[in-house]
């Protein structure tokens, strides 16, 4: 596993965008992750770290960023490429002068119900975003939730999915004071095939304000038909980085 150089972190910048990366392991990143539980260590050339990018460790420190983003947060299995690191280049690009901070808070195989308000996860997402921001003195500037694939089993969970993210966006933006927090979701490719056309549309037809949905299907997935591969993480990134930039305009 690639770790920071303690050199390289010793003088950085403070950021000045967070973004909030949440959900399970297509956020946490799959990409790279071989059949036998090894990172091959690819990293692409969207994904290399960078100066203005910098990562919200889980010991509640900015240091650069570098893939695997998740690797202390989602410590149960074996993490590799998500979309955090394209998605942070493109925006970084576009936005000069800024830095972009990222809070890893995603951990495989959670379904909705375990990030409700009181829960260790989500209780865990809040703190780390407002410690993020107390560190630095930066603004949260969106969440993006890569989330569904385990509530697409059971019926129940299914029907219930756009209630239960209704109400996370709701007691996010509560709890972090941020009434009007983008959130950039994804929809999602893979999962069970009895559910995972209801939980899609639960996630592509929420209508609360300042919420917009990514389609991540047609995003090539690994042998194991669930998570994407190293390539699609990076397309998923860029789409990110573009749902964010239309949100912007839309609300300059």
């Amino acid at each position: 596993m690639e770790t920071a150089n303690p050199d390289e972190n010793s003088n950085i910048p403070n950021p000045t965008q967070i973004f909030i990366l949440s959900g399970q392991s297509n956020m946490a990143g799959r990409g790279g992750v071989t059949k036998h539980h090894h990172w091959d260590g690819v990293v692409p050339p969207e994904c290399q770290p960078h100066p203005s990018v910098l990562r919200f460790s889980s010991k509640l420190r900015w240091e650069l960023a570098r893939e695997p983003l998740h690797s202390d947060i989602d410590t149960k299995k074996v993490c590799g490429v998500g979309p955090g690191m394209s998605f942070a280049n493109k925006v970084r690009a576009r936005a000069e002068g800024e830095r972009v901070g990222l809070v890893p808070c995603a951990v495989g195989g959670t379904a909705i119900k375990e990030w409700a308000r009181g829960g260790k996860l989500y209780e865990d997402m809040v703190m780390r975003s407002k410690e993020s921001a107390k560190s630095c003195g930066g603004a949260i500037k969106a969440l993006l939730w890569y989330q569904g694939e385990s509530d697409t089993a059971h019926e129940h969970d299914a029907e219930s999915y756009q209630r239960n993210m209704e109400t996370l966006i709701n007691n996010v933006r509560e709890d972090l004071g941020l009434s009007s927090l983008p959130i950039i979701q994804v929809a999602i490719t893979s999962g069970d095939n009895k559910y995972i056309e209801k939980v899609r549309e639960a996630q592509l037809g929420m209508k609360l304000p300042h919420v917009v949905c990514v389609d991540a299907k047609g995003l090539h997935l690994k042998e194991d038909h669930l998570h994407l591969t190293t390539g699609a993480q990076v397309e998923l990134g860029h789409l990110l980085a573009d749902a964010y930039f239309s949100l912007q305009s839309s609300h300059s």
